[in-house]
């Protein structure tokens, strides 16, 4: 997927301005915030199992290199093979190589967000391979040309009747006034037209939630079975994952997949959580001739040594995503790549860089909200700030901004003169409001009021208030 951070102040302009993906993105937050919540409610251990899962996570990350050899080894002696790629281009390179192996012609894929970082897709159509999406979502977007704007829902940014003007034009092998009009109608239809993709695929391509060391097993977590017809019909399944999905045994696997499932989607398990363990053996009744597992470090090692290390205990739930208000506001696509919301503005700029992606650890409000829901309790807001402290280091912002941060730490750092003045802007702002209560234009102040309404203050301030209490 093409990086285009650097216009993330356009993209959120357009998004904001989209009235139908503003309606499709408030009846995602809906449901997966009420969902999270209770799920996590009904399970009286969640909260020590998010501490075990955090536990799981910062000892894999500080012993990485260990595990990913046990890993390796595992994988050797089960019968299938491991292939570390440094970067994107190895990556496909390695992918291409085994699917020539075969004269693979088509290729179904489950669906991988490393898949999208080093753009498998067009790569292997210009090399005269089809790739073909087996999410329903991602087959959706593939159809659309788009990438995802979700982590887990891929395509929550499409409604039901784009979808159904899209199958219409799309699967012309149906007759044309075919019943579409229910979600139903529109699944049985994906299924029919992806069932013969299914069986004559040669290659199987699947992201991996999880990579076992003690096992040499691959996990994936899905609610559709895409994944599992993937990885067992073709003659090759390739998993494709990166380094830090690599945890130490199946009892680690179990924890994690608790916090998972409760925290993605609200449910106490995926419908389908499947291992895969090497090629197919002799007395099994399916499976791939030949496991491959594709590594891919991107920038990880390096992500590893440094002062952002703990975004790579990130488990891809979309908790995060689910629970922010940016996200909520601009959707995914705003973003400028593979990796949106609050877990993304952390990762994006490790992986590539924060020159370029300077714009995204600043979409955030700090509400904390996404370091709440954290299934491994990663302290997004914190290593936001870190993004930003260097930001400011580096003078990536523009003179406008450095002049009003400027202006701000002025007055921020002369208590008197910063309560003396927030009295006075609040005395006058409640004056001005007192009519109509709220502002539509704000001096200095566009970016406020340019879609929303901003309240007139009651006229004291917080610290007023504050003193006001203390002193009774």
């Amino acid at each position: 997927m093409k990086v285009t951070t650097a216009k993330f102040p356009e993209n959120v302009k357009t998004a904001i301005s989209d009235k139908l993906l503003q309606a499709t993105l408030t009846q995602l937050q809906t449901g997966f915030v009420l969902n999270r919540t209770k799920a996590s409610e009904g399970l009286d251990e969640f909260e020590k199992l998010r501490d075990q899962a955090a536990s799981i996570k910062n000892h894999t990350r500080a012993n990485l290199d260990a595990y990913l050899e046990i890993f390796e080894k595992n994988v050797f002696l089960s019968g299938g093979h491991v292939h570390w790629c440094i970067d994107d281009n190895e990556a496909r390179e390695k992918i291409l190589e085994i699917c020539q192996k075969f004269g693979a012609k088509t290729v179904t894929k489950g669906k991988s967000m490393v898949g999208e970082e080093i753009e498998i897709n067009p790569f292997l159509e210009k090399n005269n391979i089809e790739p073909i999406e087996t999410d329903l979502g991602e087959y959706i977007l593939q159809l659309r040309n788009e990438a995802p704007s979700h982590l887990i829902a891929p395509a929550s940014h499409v409604s039901k009747d784009q979808i159904t003007e899209l199958f219409r034009k799309s699967h012309t092998q149906f007759p044309l006034e075919r019943e579409l009009d229910k979600p139903g109608d529109l699944l049985a239809e994906a299924r029919n037209t992806l069932r013969t993709k299914f069986l004559n695929a040669d290659i199987g391509i699947t992201g991996a939630n999880f990579l076992i060391a003690e096992t040499g097993s691959s996990v994936i977590v899905t609610n559709e079975g895409n994944g599992d017809l993937t990885q067992t019909l073709p003659q090759v399944h390739i998993v494709l994952a990166s380094i830090e999905k690599v945890v130490p045994t199946l009892e680690d696997v179990t924890t994690l997949l608790r916090v998972l499932a409760r925290s993605a989607t609200g449910q106490e398990m995926s419908s389908y959580t499947t291992f895969s363990t090497g090629p197919k053996r002799t007395n099994d009744a399916d499976g791939p001739k030949e496991f491959h597992v594709v590594l891919l470090d991107n920038g990880r090692t390096d992500l590893l040594a440094g002062e952002f290390a703990e975004i790579l205990n990130c488990i891809r739930c979309g908790a995060c995503l689910n629970h922010c208000p940016v996200y909520g506001a601009i959707g995914g696509h705003a973003y400028g790549w593979v990796y949106p919301g609050p877990m993304g503005s952390v990762l994006t700029p490790g992986l590539t860089s924060i020159e370029t992606s300077q714009h995204l650890p600043q979409a955030s409000t700090f509400c904390g909200k996404c370091e709440e829901v954290c299934p491994v309790r990663i302290p997004l807001p914190d290593l936001l700030r870190q993004w930003r402290n260097q930001i400011f280091q580096k003078r990536l912002t523009d003179l406008h901004s450095r002049w009003g941060m400027g202006i701000w730490a002025f007055f921020a750092k002369r208590p008197s003169i910063y309560q003396f003045s927030a009295n006075m802007k609040m005395l006058l702002l409640s004056i001005l409001g007192r009519k109509k209560g709220y502002f539509h234009y704000l001096p200095l102040a566009k970016g406020w009021v340019r879609n929303r309404n901003f309240p007139a203050p009651e006229g004291r301030t917080f610290q007023k208030l504050w003193r006001k209490k203390r002193a009774k």
